[in-house]
């Protein structure tokens, strides 16, 4: 749901932000910023429907099934981009060097550690509020037999 949801968005951001007139510059601030809230939003359906479709009765069982579906989100999507890259380098030759498209900048590396930790906690957030209540509900009033 998560991959679904982030590549839909984030392929219409990038149609969106190419097309600019600096698209040097300010498609790569912009970029950062839009996956930092589509992660976010993202996730946060993703850890809610989890959680729900999951019958999670208590918030802290939601918290333990958001940081499982995360983790799944996250492992899945390096695995997807190494496999991606090894597509991508199988037909280059040499090794990669300082021009190479894996170099990644400073700016980019704290936009990654800062969308990883947003949505880390908005996964867990999503997900302990996607508590079903009518299961809450029914499981705490108890029938009592009286006795005979």
């Amino acid at each position: 749901m998560v991959a679904g949801i982030w590549a839909v968005f984030e392929s219409l951001a990038l149609a969106i932000l190419a097309g600019t007139a600096n698209a040097a510059s300010g498609m790569r601030f912009g970029m950062a910023i839009w996956t930092i809230v589509l992660t976010i939003i993202a996730m946060y359906v993703a850890g809610r429907e989890t959680s729900r479709l999951a019958g999670v009765v208590t918030r802290h069982n939601g918290l333990v099934h958001g940081m499982m579906m995360f983790g799944l989100s996250v492992v899945s999507a390096i695995v997807l981009a190494i496999l991606a890259g090894a597509l991508l380098a199988a037909g280059s030759i040499g090794i990669a060097g300082a021009h190479s498209s894996y170099v990644i900048s400073a700016g980019a590396k704290w936009s990654a550690f800062i969308t990883l930790l947003l949505g880390w906690l908005v996964a867990m957030g999503g997900a302990s509020t996607g508590v079903r209540q009518d299961v809450v509900e029914s499981r705490q009033s108890v029938q009592v037999r009286p006795a005979a």
